[in-house]
């Protein structure tokens, strides 16, 4: 791996920033109860009227658990947007800098982009929907600060070869963020058993798939110390709200329940896609390590207004590049599911 600086990558304004000092994050606790007259708060308990732990330790400690990592790696957010708008402050120089990004993918990476006014360098993905990892490395610049990977990817729902994301952390001068919000449905392992090796590398992940928690909305970014240190500064002091955290926790504490309903979305994906290939107007039925499936129909705005019509609402991607007439499907309910196959023969 070349030699990485990750402070040549760090925004200057963000290298002297001084972070808000909440008031929780300026008391050590004596082991005594503590009499809190500090936040300018509503003294009288209801549940919810102290405000929430800032750095949301006791859910970092679950999570690490689970994880097999350690608490000091990760940094939690509003969900993973917040999480992805953060890297985008702390690294990349409105008007100046550029991100890469491998369409089709994730569209909230260009809209993040241009909420910080950064360039985007679209560079297509191949046809069986992988990196093509030589152009990215030669379109790359001084000013490429971050090169985001979704694995598995959205829409597609492939994972990316292994050896193309190793050649990139190794080569590409920048960050790499790895998005993994659908890892927990994918056989192939996550990057962060490795995070140790890639001084360049952020993960990021979410408890709105797997763990169903979509309403909470909580993201999770693991990153070394500095880059998390880096992130902390210029995070909202309390962006991570009580009941979230206090759901959260409830949920990673509850693991085998939420494996038990991998096992199951997983079942009735098979399921699902064995249902498809008698679908007259489906033409390909894409692989998918992630809770969706992606096809190819013959008229993907038909099927989809078909499909409304007849009160399922799915994903229409045939406006994303290389998923003409495609849709995508969430893996519902086994009820839910039939309803699909049924209405789908129905419009058929």
């Amino acid at each position: 791996m070349k030699t990485f600086n990750i402070n040549s990558l760090i925004r200057e304004n963000i290298k002297t920033l001084k972070p808000y000092s909440s008031a929780r994050d300026e008391y050590k606790a004596s082991g005594s109860e503590m009499v809190f007259l500090d936040a300018n708060e509503n003294p009288y308990e209801n549940g919810v009227n102290r405000y929430p732990d800032p750095q949301q330790k006791d859910v970092k400690v679950a999570l690490a658990a689970v994880k097999n990592c350690n608490p000091a790696n990760i940094v939690l957010g509003n969900g993973s947007d917040e999480i992805l708008d953060l890297i985008f402050r702390a690294f990349c120089e409105p008007k100046q800098d550029n991100i890469i990004t491998l369409p089709p993918t994730y569209g909230m990476y260009n809209v993040l982009a241009g909420i910080n006014d950064v360039e985007i360098k679209e560079i297509f993905l191949t046809e069986s929907f992988q990196p093509k990892v030589d152009k990215i490395l030669s379109t790359a610049d001084k000013n490429s600060k971050i090169l985001f990977l979704c694995s598995p990817n959205n829409p597609t729902g492939n994972s990316f070869s292994s050896e193309a994301v190793e050649k990139l952390l190794k080569e590409f001068n920048g960050i790499i963020v790895i998005d993994e919000a659908y890892i927990d449905f994918s056989s192939q392992e996550s990057w962060l058993n490795r995070l140790e090796e890639f001084p360049n590398l952020i993960i990021t992940q979410t408890l709105s798939k797997a763990y169903g928690m979509a309403g909470i909305r909580l993201g999770i970014c693991y990153a070394s110390f500095t880059i998390v240190e880096i992130l902390n500064r210029i995070k909202p002091p309390y962006n991570v709200n009580l009941l979230t955290q206090s759901r959260a926790l409830e949920r990673i504490s509850a693991y085998e329940s939420v494996q038990q309903e991998i096992d199951r979305i997983q079942e009735d994906k098979a399921q699902l896609a064995k249902a498809l290939e008698d679908v007259n107007f489906i033409e390909k039925i894409f692989p998918s390590d992630a809770n969706f499936i992606l096809v190819k129909v013959d008229n993907a705005n038909l099927r989809y207004d078909q499909l409304i019509n007849k009160g399922i609402v799915i994903r229409n991607r045939t406006t994303q590049p290389l998923c003409e007439n495609c849709l995508r499907f969430t893996v519902g309910t086994e009820s839910e599911n039939q309803r699909l196959i049924k209405a789908l023969k129905e419009i058929g």
